[in-house]
């Protein structure tokens, strides 16, 4: 079974906008590549596949870290806070853990891989972003 980070992180944006969703900790350093990504629309491509692309309105980069996780408080250890590339161990109790980099060519382009266990089912994913615009007015940012 396949779900991928657009229709998690869609999840967790509605999350957002309502409010539910638990911030991450105050004191979580900035991720140098994260800092780099511009807000806005993104699409999403699963490398080496030939399914249409996804949209993501991404306000936040942040929410790119914990895949399938991001409306939970979880623990996180960086392993790589580079200018172009960030790399974050993180468990969420309860729920499983994961790893994620990102890896930022430019502000408009970045590669994400992650894997991890979520709810005791495995995932793995990689995907290549580009950014294709403003947000909708009415999209729920991420």
């Amino acid at each position: 079974m396949r779900v991928g980070i657009v229709a998690r992180l869609a999840g967790a944006g509605m999350l957002m906008a309502s409010g539910l969703a638990v911030a991450a900790p105050a004191r979580a350093p900035t991720l140098s590549a994260l800092a780099q990504i511009e807000p806005g629309q993104w699409q999403l491509k699963t490398a080496g596949s030939s399914a249409a692309p996804s949209t993501l309105c991404i306000a936040n980069a942040d929410t790119l870290i914990q895949y399938g996780h991001t409306s939970l408080q979880c623990q996180r250890f960086i392993i790589a806070n580079e200018a172009n590339l960030a790399t974050v161990h993180y468990t969420c109790p309860g729920t499983g853990h994961g790893q994620t980099s990102v890896k930022v060519t430019t502000g408009r382009n970045f590669s994400l891989d992650t894997q991890g266990i979520i709810n005791g089912a495995p995932f793995e994913e990689q995907y290549e972003a580009r950014r294709i615009g403003a947000c909708p007015a009415n999209g729920a940012a991420h």
